[in-house]
């Protein structure tokens, strides 16, 4: 991607980004799923090309669903949701006829750190948290 002038990003190393004249174009990679997006039309169909020549792949159209989140455009906005994994999850669990509940957490509760407050120490969160997942 870097011969065809795209930067790879240091907080996802999935996703390659190419900026030129005030356009930037998008390529994120899962396995063997891919987005391309951008507000470049012609560098986003280079794009579809140069990919075309180096693997075996189909254009699948506008993006509908990427790692279970459906995606919905309009002119306007783009609405995320993750409402058909929840449903699956819901059917796999044998939940689907339990009653939603109101949540736990106060609405519009704004997070911050107080004055006196003892920083998280995020090694051991993270075994911790490892232990429960291991």
């Amino acid at each position: 991607m870097k011969a065809f002038g795209y930067t790879q990003s240091n907080i996802d190393h999935t996703l390659f980004l190419k900026r030129q004249q005030g356009k930037i174009t998008a390529l994120i990679v899962h396995v063997h799923d891919m987005v391309v997006t951008g507000n470049d039309p012609e560098e986003r169909k280079a794009l579809q090309i140069y990919l075309s020549k180096e693997f075996e792949m189909k254009d699948l159209g506008p993006l509908k669903f990427f790692l279970g989140i459906e995606v919905a455009i309009s002119s306007k906005e783009i609405f995320l949701s993750q409402r058909k994994y929840t449903l699956d999850l819901l059917q796999e669990t044998g939940m689907t006829a339990c009653q939603p509940v109101d949540t736990p957490i106060e609405e519009g509760l704004k997070l911050s750190v107080e004055p006196n407050q003892i920083p998280v120490d995020k090694g051991r969160y993270q075994r911790l948290v490892g232990s429960f997942c291991d």
